[in-house]
């Protein structure tokens, strides 16, 4: 328990990091990029970084290719922020949760369901 405990607080960590160094170092044409998760192997070799991203489709798959072009220069600066026995090797994924998340809401919107009549505030009372 307490290694996944450890590697779970080492996803925060490189998650918080990395969200940082991003920021700082990679200029991407995306509006809004976010690290939303980051998985670390047990072995603390890879780490799949899940991005959040709010932009065109192009947007985002032109910042995606930012991202693994600034991979090598992205994992030195994480090294010497995180000081852990390996250096983890940088895996970029779209995460498209929260664009998904939108669509369905969207369609929802558009169906025009009407809501549940609201509940009455004093239930009437039996006498």
């Amino acid at each position: 328990m307490p290694a996944k405990n450890r590697l779970s607080r080492v996803n925060e960590l490189i998650k918080r990091e990395l969200d940082v160094l991003i920021r700082k170092a990679v200029t991407m044409p995306a509006k809004l990029v976010t690290v939303q998760e980051v998985d670390i192997s047990p072995d603390l070799k890879h780490a799949k970084v899940w991005m959040g991203m709010i932009g065109a489709r192009e947007e985002q798959h032109a910042s995606m290719a930012c991202l693994h072009a600034a991979r090598k220069e992205l994992q030195g600066q994480l090294s010497r922020r995180v000081v852990l026995k390996f250096t983890p090797q940088l895996h970029f994924f779209l995460d498209e949760a929260g664009e998904r998340g939108d669509r369905v809401l969207n369609i929802l919107s558009e169906l025009n369901i009407p809501g549940e009549p609201p509940e009455p505030l004093d239930p009437p009372h039996e006498s």
